[in-house]
């Protein structure tokens, strides 16, 4: 089976404060579905409070990021599937709980994951 990360940045999901309760409650659901179903590895949002920092190989760390990811920050869901198209139907379900579009990508093959 493939791992898939379907995921959408903070300013995609444009709901009024008032419904932001139904879309967690609608997106945890979705979530639920997909432990049920075998299929779910990891999900969550980047905490976007806390600036991110990069630790070099000698342990030393720096604010900040690369360029080229300077905003990386939204929500995650990884799923483990059998198929691509069993994968847009996941990012389908996720959309409709988020109320907004989703990016799929596919991970290359790990035999060690």
């Amino acid at each position: 089976m493939t791992k898939y990360l379907i995921s959408f940045p903070s300013a995609a999901m444009d709901v009024p404060q008032e419904e932001f309760q139904a879309v967690g409650d609608a997106a945890r659901a979705v979530i639920a579905q997909a432990q049920a179903a075998g299929v779910y590895v990891f999900a969550g949002g980047i905490n976007e409070n806390l600036p991110p920092v990069k630790v070099s190989a000698d342990g030393s760390v720096v604010e900040g990021t690369y360029p080229q990811t300077r905003r990386i920050e939204g929500g995650y869901t990884i799923l483990e599937l059998p198929s691509r198209e069993a994968a847009v139907a996941w990012a389908a379900k996720i959309a409709a709980a988020c109320r907004c579009d989703q990016e799929l990508r596919e991970f290359m093959y790990d035999p060690m994951s």
